[in-house]
């Protein structure tokens, strides 16, 4: 996702959530490694797990809404090295 696809705001809002996974995680290998209770650590996981698949529909989604923009304003996505809505639903199914 180029600054050219997506607002700076949009772009902070990613960011910010993959560092909220990230810190997660490290709490997941903390709790590993003082052998913490087992459903704790996966209820940590699981929590890592949306966190970083939210961020993937994040980026998914405004790169969709960007190609519809882009078409509706007569803009092929192929003029930009943007992906097309073919490689789109690909990722987001990668998510799925």
């Amino acid at each position: 996702m180029s600054s050219t696809q997506a607002s700076a705001e949009e772009i902070r809002k990613v960011v910010n959530r993959l560092k909220r996974a990230r810190g997660q995680l490290s709490a997941v290998i903390d709790a590993m490694e003082d052998e913490a209770d087992c459903r704790d650590v996966v209820l940590q996981l699981a929590a890592v797990g949306k966190a970083i698949d939210r961020a993937g529909f994040t980026v998914i989604s405004t790169a969709l809404r960007n190609c519809v923009t882009d078409a509706e304003q007569g803009r092929a996505a192929e003029d930009d090295g943007a992906p097309t809505v073919a490689e789109l639903e690909k990722l987001f199914l990668t998510l799925a």
